[in-house]
Order: structure tokens, then sequence, then C-alpha cells
């Protein structure tokens, strides 16, 4: 089944890639100065750097990704990232983030 994408943030889309209760495979695009606002979820999150570059806040803490990095984002850690490079993320959720469906 292929999943519409969806506009987000300003200059941000996301598409989920796959999914069922258990786990979801979402891309998300962004334009070089779009950020993902700061948020934070129940979920854990796996972030895997596509393409571009990105500057994320994990509870406070800036890390500096770039093609092939990843992070993990634990359970109710708040977060969020800015692009500084137009690019895209890979993320998956465990178990699986029913407000994208």
């Amino acid at each position: 089944m292929t999943h519409p994408v969806v506009p987000t943030d300003p200059g941000v889309t996301r598409q989920v890639l796959a999914e069922n209760p258990d786990l979801m495979m979402v891309a998300f695009r962004f334009e070089a100065g779009a950020e993902g606002k700061l948020h934070d979820h129940p979920h854990v999150q796996a972030t895997y750097v596509e393409t571009g570059r990105f500057t994320f806040s994990v509870d406070g803490t800036e890390h500096d990704l770039g093609p092939g990095d990843s992070l993990v984002i634990p359970s109710g850690a708040r977060h969020g990232c800015v692009c500084v490079e137009a690019g895209a993320l890979i993320d998956t959720f465990t178990p699986r983030r029913d407000d994208f469906l």
C-alpha cells in the first residue's frame, strides 16, 4: 500500500513507507532551513540520515548528522531538528505512530 506524501511543518513532508502495530517506517523530506519543531512522544524513534545535513536536539544535547549517520531517540525525550542542507530522514517508530495514519 502506498501512503500519500503529507506536508507537516513548513518545508517538510512526511510519507509512511511501511507500518504494522509494532513498527512504522517514515520518510521525511526537508528543505534547507526547515525545522522539525521540538516535541516528544512515547514511541522509541530511530533516525537515519539518507541525504542532507541536520542538527538534532535531544533533551538539550545537540548532534550534527550527515548522510549515513543515525541516532536513537528514547521514549519521552524532547527532540527536534534543523535542516542545514536539504535532505531526507528515514525514521522508525515503535510502536506505530497511529497519529500519522
